[in-house]
């Protein structure tokens, strides 16, 4: 692998790039602010700044939905300003190999788009390879993953929660479901407008979910947001209780228990026999939820295993993918497109 290399991490809320040479992660919101349809008003966190409060002629895109890119334009603009970023002046021109985490259960094509978005894009990438999502996610957490022992990785992310049993540096099996942090901030929008008749943003949601939620109990305590009143439709200040924080989340989060037992109960046993001895490791910016590893825990009765920045695992992973010749086998090239 070159001196000068990138691991690419292109999720729905977030893009991660680990620089080889200058040994940096950037992270920033995959987001980006398109100003009267064409001209390109600002990206990442500050575009995200920006997001359900812009006025009409300026939009808001988010070119990732559900683990695949769905604004490839947008996402080529996004992906060349934020390596430019992470390459620094000192280096803008130099070329370099780039190794991109994907999700399992998506086709081949939608593989092969974010390959394609590297190779269009104008960074000069000289080698491109693709790694599973959940196998850099195991080297990130320090799993082994090329030895014969299974391990389980649930990685709950904005859009998707990908759940895979892995073993000798590969997927034995896995399920990739459409569930997220997103969904709990749409559940939580949607109950606070039935019980309060109250309308609240997606941003707002998303502070109830990290003050008040609570995976395994409700707490008394409450939040003060602001939002329109359904009836009058003028501005409204509300008090909100983590109970309703509760109530919104609470199945969804059982939907993605019953996804980890379903994975559980379809594992071969001597993998399965690994996965009690290991527990379960929990990664991604939704899994820092409160008590969800015990909510797991308790469903399953195994171990739950959630790193202290669950959120960075898959580029951590790529780091050492990047760096280390022990792992540097796990990534390969993608397969070229069918010709008719």
């Amino acid at each position: 692998m070159a001196q000068n290399a990138f691991g690419v991490d292109i999720g729905t809320n977030s893009i991660k790039i680990y620089n080889k040479n200058m040994d940096t992660i950037l992270n920033e919101k995959n987001v980006i602010a398109i100003q009267n349809k064409t001209k390109v008003y600002a990206i990442g966190d500050e575009a995200y700044d920006m997001y359900e409060k812009a006025p009409d002629n300026i939009k808001i895109n988010f070119p990732v939905k559900f683990g695949v890119i769905a604004d490839i334009q947008n996402m080529q603009t996004l992906f060349e300003q934020f390596i430019k970023k992470s390459k620094g002046a000192k280096h803008a021109l130099q070329s370099g190999d780039f190794c991109i985490a994907v999700p399992t259960d998506i086709t081949e094509v939608e593989k092969r788009a974010f390959s394609d978005l590297v190779h269009s894009a104008k960074v000069k990438a000289k080698n491109i390879t693709i790694v599973e999502k959940s196998v850099a996610d195991g080297v990130g957490v320090g799993i082994e993953v090329d030895s014969p022992r299974g391990n389980m990785i649930v990685d709950f992310g904005a859009d998707t929660t990908e759940i895979s049993v892995l073993s000798l540096g590969g997927i034995v099996i896995s399920r990739l479901v459409p569930i997220g942090g997103n969904r709990l901030d749409e559940n939580i929008c949607a109950l606070v407008r039935k019980k309060y008749n109250l309308i609240i943003g997606m941003k707002t949601a998303e502070i109830l979910k990290k003050r008040l939620s609570n995976a395994i109990e409700c707490e008394n305590v409450s939040l003060k947001v602001y939002g329109r009143d359904l009836v009058s439709g003028l501005p409204l200040e509300r008090a909100i209780s983590a109970e309703t924080v509760y109530e919104a989340i609470h199945d969804t989060l059982y939907n993605i228990v019953a996804d980890i037992k379903l994975i559980l109960e379809r594992t071969p046993p001597e993998l399965a026999a690994d996965i009690i001895d290991t527990g379960i490791f929990v990664t991604g910016g939704s899994a820092s939820l409160k008590n969800f590893g015990t909510l797991i825990s308790n469903e399953t009765e195994l171990k739950v295993n959630i790193p202290e920045f669950p959120e960075n695992c898959v580029a951590k992973g790529l780091a050492r993918i990047l760096t280390d010749s022990e792992y540097t086998s796990l990534s390969y090239v993608p397969r070229e497109k069918m010709i008719n």
